[in-house]
């Protein structure tokens, strides 16, 4: 998807889908069961331009992170480069899944998604919040003080990549001329 391909019918449906995934971090919700895995690895499968593919799931991301700053002052944090970079990952394993699309594919790509999320997050907790010691049993003892919140991560993107492709599929459904 070029930059005229995001005006598009397709186009314009992919980001509103992005866009009301990001505003949903907005709305009370069990510890880490947020749409953002699932917008990095939806924009990652479907926006053709892999800079755009990548850009706008970390712009609505950081949009709702300035509501979220704005609203309760938890939006901007010392892991977000980490955040941020696993999203990157993510929608670079959606370029993966993009001649593959297939419910199981989806599955699995989501359950990766939430592996390198919680992989490079909670390293760069390790990293930048003094919590832990910095030693190989500080950050395993990060890794393991984190596997509760592990649950959370695999049943958002769980959820929401079933929001997001399975929204995207009945609209194409509906719409054929979406389906190119």
């Amino acid at each position: 998807m070029d930059t005229k391909e995001l005006f598009t019918t397709k186009g314009k449906i992919i980001i509103t889908l992005i866009v009301i995934a990001a505003l949903v971090r907005l709305f009370p919700h069990q510890p880490n069961f947020t749409p953002i895995g699932a917008m990095a690895l939806f924009g990652g499968t479907f926006i053709s331009n892999k800079r755009w593919a990548m850009l706008l799931p970390l712009c609505a991301l950081f949009l709702s992170d300035i509501a979220l700053e704005i609203m309760n002052g938890t939006g901007f944090h010392a892991t977000m480069p980490f955040v941020y970079g696993s999203l990157m990952l993510i929608s670079i394993l959606g370029f993966v899944l993009r001649k593959r699309i297939q419910r199981q594919t989806i599955m699995v790509a989501s359950l990766v998604g939430s592996l390198i999320f919680f992989f490079v997050t909670n390293f760069g907790t390790w990293v930048t919040e003094g919590i832990y010691e910095h030693s190989l049993n500080g950050l395993a003892n990060c890794y393991i003080m984190a596997i509760p919140f592990f649950k959370g991560t695999v049943m958002g993107d769980l959820f929401y990549n079933l929001v997001l492709f399975g929204g995207f599929s009945l609209v194409r459904w509906k719409f054929p001329k979406l389906a190119t």
